[in-house]
């Protein structure tokens, strides 16, 4: 049984960091290309970023320079650590498996996981 599992949300201020992660089971880690997502308040959910099998990475716009994400294929776990974080970063955070890193970045991943919420509010 495949399962993915969000971890380490929570409440930070304007401007602060937050590491999320995603651990993952139930599939060969090693050969999938991972990415996040979020969902914010009243909007549809949006690809934030991937990672490949090969560890090659891609971020929308509005992630680039202030979100990385990174994989440790030996815990079989995704991170997504966030710098300078903005009230509009505000949003429920997905990672999602695929083996094809196209459908990660089209938001089709084969499978998804539950959410951690992220806020970020002084």
């Amino acid at each position: 049984q495949v399962q993915l599992m969000e971890s380490g949300g929570g409440l930070v201020q304007p401007g602060g960091s937050l590491r999320i992660s995603c651990l993952i089971s139930g599939v060969r880690f090693e050969i999938y290309s991972l990415g996040w997502y979020r969902q914010a308040p009243g909007k549809q959910r949006e690809f934030v970023a991937v990672i490949s099998s090969g560890g090659t990475t891609f971020y929308e716009d509005f992630a680039k320079g202030r979100f990385t994400v990174s994989r440790d294929n030996d815990k079989n776990t995704m991170y997504l650590l966030m710098n300078a974080l903005k009230p509009e970063d505000t949003a429920v955070y997905f990672c999602g498996a695929s083996t094809d890193p196209n459908e990660i970045v089209a938001g089709r991943p084969v499978h998804w996981g539950q959410g951690t919420q992220v806020t970020v509010s002084s």
